[in-house]
């Protein structure tokens, strides 16, 4: 599963191209704002963003799978898939929030192994590539150190968007960390770009539920290659196959700690 130098090159002209649609339509009124099947937001410039991605594929890639969360899956002949959020957090970018994304992923025979969060309001883009270090802006992105779990600094995007039997456990999680000290809570909203903060050393954890592949995938490399743990809530890898459940860890070492905090909690 080698990453070559063409398909880092071509994902970084996917974030360009995206980048270029999106960023004509920050802060204006007329976004075409519409709200899908799943209740969830889209506008014009997540449907452009996708589109300018997957022209750029059409042309180089045309035997590679690619799955968008606006325009659907196509079936490729390579075992490979270029996975596409063209905007992560389009509730953000409604409102004017720079804080979204464009996520891009490319995955062989399920795994993850390239990823980019690029955030083209503030030029901030972060790259992971399996098996070389994560860059952020064409630096080294390193995630810190984090001795304990008491005091660590947790993001979700809101626990609103979990599924109704998930959110004790994430609440459990959340005890173990603030101690019951409101001023040690969570961080709110944010989506992909948590986890380029946390890739960078400015979280501990983020832990979230009901992802889809095109929300999560791109996230692997770039969270591992900076130094920390993706994983899903039972401690398992990330693949095409995951059900959504997801957890990035920046100190692998409060792995165990996590896992347990999160399955501590007795339903009933």
């Amino acid at each position: 599963m080698a990453v070559h130098s063409s398909d880092i090159a071509l994902a970084m002209r996917l974030a360009d191209a995206a980048g270029a649609a999106i960023r004509p339509w920050f802060r204006r009124a007329d976004i075409g704002l519409e709200i899908k099947d799943d209740r969830s937001p889209v506008t014009r410039a997540d449907r452009e963003a996708e589109a300018a991605m997957r022209r750029l594929l059409d042309a180089e890639r045309s035997g590679d799978g690619v799955v968008g969360e606006e325009y659907g899956t196509k079936e490729g002949v390579t075992g490979r898939q270029w996975v596409l959020d063209p905007i992560d957090g389009t509730r953000s970018f409604t409102v004017g929030r720079p804080i979204f994304g464009t996520l891009i992923a490319l995955v062989e025979d399920g795994w993850p192994i390239l990823g980019i969060i690029d955030q083209p309001i503030a030029g901030e883009r972060w790259l992971g590539v399996a098996g070389r270090p994560t860059t952020f802006n064409g630096q080294p992105a390193r995630t810190r150190a984090c001795p304990q779990l008491d005091g660590a600094i947790i993001a979700t995007t809101s626990p609103h968007l979990f599924a109704e039997g998930d959110v004790p456990h994430y609440m459990a999680l959340v005890a173990a960390i603030s101690g019951g000290n409101p001023r040690q809570g969570p961080v709110y909203g944010g989506d992909c770009y948590n986890y380029g903060l946390l890739a960078s050393g400015h979280l501990d954890i983020v832990a979230e539920s009901g992802l889809q592949l095109y929300d999560f995938a791109a996230l692997v490399p770039i969270v591992e290659g900076a130094g920390g743990r993706m994983c899903d809530w039972n401690g398992d890898p990330l693949t095409a196959a995951s059900p959504g459940h997801v957890l990035a860890i920046g100190d692998p070492a409060r792995t165990d700690d996590v896992l347990e905090a999160l399955h501590g909690v007795h339903e009933h």
